[in-house]
């Protein structure tokens, strides 16, 4: 259209027909305003997504969190068919559980619900993630509701994926009995394997520290033997680490500049995390939560609460002995020089000291356990790497006729050294501001080495890193095949099958390892939703792409990778 001037009587602009042309209106927007519009929208969408709907193409759908608190129905229900109970709990006199688990149908079902439950509440965590990315604000939230909503039906389940929780009674009545659990197994009591413990525990000494033996001891007072009630509160103090977990992964991870709702969805709602730390009733997890607290203690300047929670940790399991440096080195502070550095250190290792002295003083064992802690411990798993190399290396001698019975010693001896060296070289070498990403490796070194990895202990490490940032490449499709590879073999290994029904043992097991290999191909190669993660996280020449798919739209500012770089002033640069 051609314009041209015309200043009539009311000074307007008119265009060729003589009209008046119209100025456009200018709106002023607001960035952050947009900013909130958007990332509101994207939560509204996942919330609305909490019942049934249906998107172009794609069919109707359940929330991750309905499917997820389905999963976990699913692992409970199968656990009364196939979880661990004492042989004298007084529910194995329920009618219903007798029929479930005194029959060849009953226990195959219950195998196949609980193997079901466990890969649907892992899809559940895939999809949470999905919806999520971009972690727009209010994703914190829905995670810790999903922690929530997962945990729930699993603090009622049957002991599944282990049975150590029943170890826990067993030296509750060690300590009732002023025994040294440091020194006798739990087979020196009556009684001991009815109360439902594994019989790998009857001569060991106990690995855990002096504050867990007074829980086990406070336990046993408050309910006595009754494997039901014990299992039921030894599966609360675990539960309670989750919460510290949950509450601390965020708080540190802000510290980082990374999302704590990408740090709590990896880690806390990580479905092998709560199997492991709610159903299973682990004391990792208090372990582990407490670590966290005591670490964003001494990270935000107030270190002798963080040194009481390290030390507090120390006392459930002792391995977390390997922060204590780092912890030091945080609480003084990111300018500290070497002396003051090495008086921090020191002020440290004493304040840990007396508390870990009046602890040993008070239950009167000392320091036992730390004698046990430096033992070497007996066998090797095939999926550590030390157990991995020593099956190699024997076979390859038996098959030479050379002897092998010196092999494993000497491989655990390399170990123990190439652990502490790195430990050394991770303390004194790196960024000041990778502190604690440094933290998570010399823990990491520890636990790698080691001759015997059991599946929870990889959780120990999960949320140091999760806290320090996780790409969203072959990073984050780590975490998915390790915690699906523990999955199937947990779902597998540990199922309760009367002596009687023997003969459906191996049957049962390649059962549940079928059903866990074809949901692992499904949801890799053949699920809409869930295969695109997998390719995502694969390299551009191997035909993946920058980082999971959203689903979504991408809330402002952020990256494929989630928020930038870990500096944070927070966190001191010793």
């Amino acid at each position: 259209m051609i314009f041209y001037a015309d200043f009539s009587a009311r000074g307007r602009r008119r265009d060729a027909t003589g009209q008046p042309v119209r100025k456009p209106k200018t709106h002023l927007v607001d960035p952050a305003k947009v900013r909130r519009i958007r990332s509101g929208a994207q939560m509204k969408a996942v919330r609305s997504s909490a019942g049934t709907t249906s998107q172009a193409g794609r069919g109707p759908h359940l929330s991750p969190l309905i499917q997820g608190t389905i999963g976990s129905i699913m692992i409970m229900l199968g656990s009364f068919g196939v979880g661990w109970l004492a042989s004298v709990s007084p529910l194995n006199r329920y009618p219903l559980l007798i029929a479930i688990r005194t029959d060849y149908w009953g226990v195959v079902a219950g195998t196949v619900v609980l193997t079901l439950g466990c890969w649907i509440l892992f899809r559940a965590w895939l999809r949470l993630g999905q919806q999520l990315a971009g972690w727009p604000e209010g994703s914190l939230r829905t995670v810790k509701k999903a922690v929530w909503a997962w945990s729930v039906p699993m603090l009622m389940a049957l002991p599944i994926f282990s049975r150590d929780v029943f170890a826990y009674i067993g030296q509750g009545r060690l300590v009732a009995a002023g025994q040294d659990p440091y020194v006798d197994g739990i087979s020196t009591m009556n009684n001991w394997f009815q109360l439902g413990a594994d019989i790998t525990w009857a001569e060991d000494e106990t690995p855990y520290g002096p504050l867990y033996l007074n829980v086990e001891f406070w336990v046993n007072q408050l309910v006595g033997t009754s494997p039901d009630l014990s299992v039921l509160i030894f599966r609360l103090v675990a539960f309670t680490g989750v919460i510290l977990c949950m509450v601390y992964v965020p708080k540190i991870a802000a510290l980082h500049k990374v999302s704590g709702a990408k740090a709590t969805w990896i880690s806390v709602a990580n479905p092998l995390f709560l199997i492991s730390f709610v159903a299973s009733a682990h004391n990792d997890s208090l372990m582990i939560g407490l670590a966290l607290a005591g670490t964003y203690y001494a990270a935000t300047r107030r270190g002798v609460l963080g040194v009481v929670l390290i030390a507090a940790s120390i006392g459930v399991k002792p391995i977390t002995l390997v922060l204590l440096p780092f912890i030091g080195l945080l609480w003084a502070g990111p300018d500290a020089g070497w002396w003051k550095k090495i008086r921090y250190w020191a002020y440290t290792l004493l304040l840990v000291f007396v508390i870990m002295a009046v602890i040993g003083w008070a239950n009167g064992y000392g320091f036992g356990w730390l004698k046990v802690m430096l033992g070497t411990g007996t066998g090797a798993v095939i999926f550590a790497p030390v157990g991995a190399l020593n099956a190699l290396l024997s076979g390859a001698l038996s098959t030479m006729g050379v002897p092998s019975d010196w092999l494993l010693p000497a491989l655990k001896l390399i170990g123990r050294l190439a652990s502490v060296g790195l430990v050394l070289l991770l303390i004194f070498k790196g960024k000041s501001s990778h502190l604690i990403q440094r933290m998570a490796l010399a823990f990491s070194a520890l636990v790698v080495l080691s001759p015997i990895i059991q599946p929870w202990y990889i959780l120990w490490l999960l949320p140091f890193f999760a806290i320090t940032g996780i790409r969203d490449d072959w990073q984050l499709l780590w975490v998915y095949v390790t915690t699906a590879f523990f999955i199937a073999f947990g779902a597998a290994d540990q199922l309760f099958i009367w002596q009687f029904l023997s003969d459906l043992d191996p049957w049962v097991k390649h059962l549940s390892t079928g059903i866990s290999w074809a949901a692992m191909a499904y949801l890799a190669f053949v699920d809409p939703r869930t295969r695109k993660l997998f390719v995502a996280t694969l390299p551009t020449r191997l035909g993946g792409g920058a980082g999971p798919l959203r689903t979504g739209r991408r809330s402002p500012g952020a990256t494929a990778n989630g928020p930038g770089p870990r500096e944070d002033p927070e966190v001191p640069n010793p």
